[in-house]
């Protein structure tokens, strides 16, 4: 259980700061109750501090107001004697200390002479309450203060801890008073009043501050949870129905309740997904009849096709046999009608891939070999460009399931690109494999493409350089359609490309038919992405 509790403990750290990132409603809470803490803390010590100092003052007005009285008691006893002999003025001051223990309310008394007073009685010894007899607790300073205001009615305090029943102190005041008698000199009245009282009433106030400071932070607490939540809840709501459009349910909305801004933004929500709804679904039954049209429209014009190219083949066989010009006729209507035959072919595989019905017909191959297959068909093409096919392959030669076909055709179609456009120069073609993929890489050193061109590469019928002639043919849909073959087998396929640098485009496919290519073995952009095209060899 213990180790259990540790890492639960450990936990929470991460919970809260997850849920404090993720959560405005926890944000709002947390910074409301962060706020309103502080507020009342400060509000909660300041009023504890103002009504403690009222209460010690008026506690103080009251202490030296019952003082004064006692002593004005005293000193009055005092005045109206004539009293010269030791034992009558001794008599003196126990009648003086008998009226000030019936005019005052404390009963913490202390009579002593003032220092320096030679004409004090002897038989009339220091008086001081038990209270007032520990040690220092009448301080020289205070004594001092008193002496120096002997023959003058002035009060002096200072604030003691005194003894209490229960071992402990309790607050109290001690006020001093200077005290006449004309036959015997300069005496020092003190008293003593202990404060529990007010220190308890103070206590009382600051508990039920912070006790009421606790429920106010908890009440707002318990408000800001209801009104963030009223809140939050329709903004929630409008995120997941967000989530749920975007992930293609189009028919999702946000419930509508009352005439309120909130209501209004899932009234504006709903009719923007209602417009966005019927543009999509209008878009979707164009893009069908695109497809369908151009699926339609390839398959009749097969018909008519066929018929041409075995009259065009029939003419182009007999072409030694016509005049120059008729001759040169034969062979431009045969190359036409090949090169209509394979974009018939490309928009039709392009109308399948656009329905949906593409599918794979995989088997076991080592892509080494099928790469060096490609190349080897297409190196006398290379040969009459100037170009040279340089294939590396320091992994690759494990059996994987692919579908021949589409992967021959992807090197077919990388291999003609980087002919038609490496200059004559070089061309290397590197294959290699890890633990989750393997790749194929067609690396030339031609004119290359600028960023804008290579994010534009795979679109259908797009050429970086309209004027530039073809010089091996082709459609315009070769790359399109490798994508889509790559993508077919859950793998990938990239290009990096610099202008006078050349291009590298990457094919990555999955060692396991089903999985998804993972970390492509082969580095994009190429190692040699810096090397300058007079440094090849």
């Amino acid at each position: 259980m213990g180790p259990f509790l540790a890492r639960e403990w450990r936990a929470w750290p991460r919970q809260l700061r997850g849920a404090w990132r993720q959560s405005l409603q926890f944000r709002t809470i947390v910074i409301t109750i962060a706020l309103t803490t502080i507020a009342l803390l400060g509000a909660g010590i300041y009023t504890s501090v103002s009504i403690g100092n009222d209460l010690f003052h008026s506690r103080l007005n009251q202490v030296l107001a019952d003082s004064n009285q006692a002593a004005q008691a005293a000193q009055t006893i005092f005045d109206a004697s004539d009293s010269t002999s030791e034992t009558s003025v001794s008599t003196l001051l126990n009648s003086a200390q008998s009226k000030i223990t019936s005019s005052s309310s404390s009963r913490l008394i202390a009579i002593l002479t003032a220092p320096g007073n030679d004409q004090g009685t002897t038989s009339f010894l220091p008086f001081a309450s038990p209270a007032l007899n520990a040690k220092g607790l009448i301080s020289d300073a205070l004594k001092g203060e008193v002496t120096a205001g002997a023959g003058s009615q002035n009060q002096y305090w200072q604030s003691v801890s005194l003894p209490n029943s229960t071992g402990g102190t309790d607050p109290g005041l001690i006020v001093g008073t200077p005290l006449t008698i004309p036959s015997a000199g300069e005496y020092q009245l003190y008293l003593g009043y202990n404060l529990a009282d007010a220190n308890q009433t103070l206590g009382f106030v600051q508990q039920t501050l912070w006790i009421a400071g606790l429920l106010l932070t908890l009440l707002i607490a318990v408000v800001a949870w209801v009104i963030v939540r009223l809140v939050i809840e329709p903004i929630r709501i409008t995120a997941e129905t967000s989530e749920q459009l975007a992930a293609g349910r189009l028919e999702v909305r946000i419930p509508e309740k009352g005439d309120d801004i909130l209501a209004t933004l899932a009234r504006s929500f709903n009719g923007m997904a209602d417009s966005m709804q019927g543009q999509i679904t209008q878009l979707a039954e164009l893009s069908q009849l695109q497809q369908r049209f151009v699926s339609d429209v390839s398959h009749e014009l097969r018909t008519p096709l066929t018929t041409i190219r075995l009259a065009g083949d029939m003419l182009y066989d007999q072409r030694d046999t016509f005049e120059p010009a008729i001759g040169r006729t034969a062979e431009l209507l045969h190359t036409q009608t090949v090169r209509f035959e394979m974009l018939l072919g490309d928009l039709l595989e392009i109308s399948r891939f656009d329905a949906g019905s593409a599918d794979l017909n995989v088997e076991s191959t080592n892509l080494v070999r099928l790469t060096e297959d490609a190349v080897d068909q297409m190196q006398p093409l290379a040969a009459s460009a100037g170009s040279e096919i340089r294939v590396f392959a320091p992994g690759g030669y494990v059996e994987v399931e692919l579908d021949v076909s589409r992967i021959r055709r992807i090197l077919t179609n990388l291999l003609g690109n980087a002919i038609e456009h490496g200059e004559g120069r070089p061309i290397v073609v590197s294959v290699d494999s890890n633990i989750s993929s393997i790749a194929v890489a067609v690396r030339d050193y031609g004119i290359g493409m600028s960023p804008e061109e290579a994010d534009r590469v795979f679109e259908r019928f797009w050429r970086a350089d309209p004027s530039r002639k073809r010089t091996i043919g082709g459609t315009g849909l070769g790359l399109a359609i490798s994508l889509e073959d790559a993508t077919l087998h859950r793998g990938a396929l990239e290009v990096w490309s610099a202008s006078s640098a050349g291009s590298c485009f990457r094919l990555t496919l999955p060692r396991i038919h089903g999985h998804t290519a993972g970390t492509s073995p082969l580095p994009l952009p190429p190692d040699d992405a810096g090397q300058a095209i007079g440094e090849l060899s």
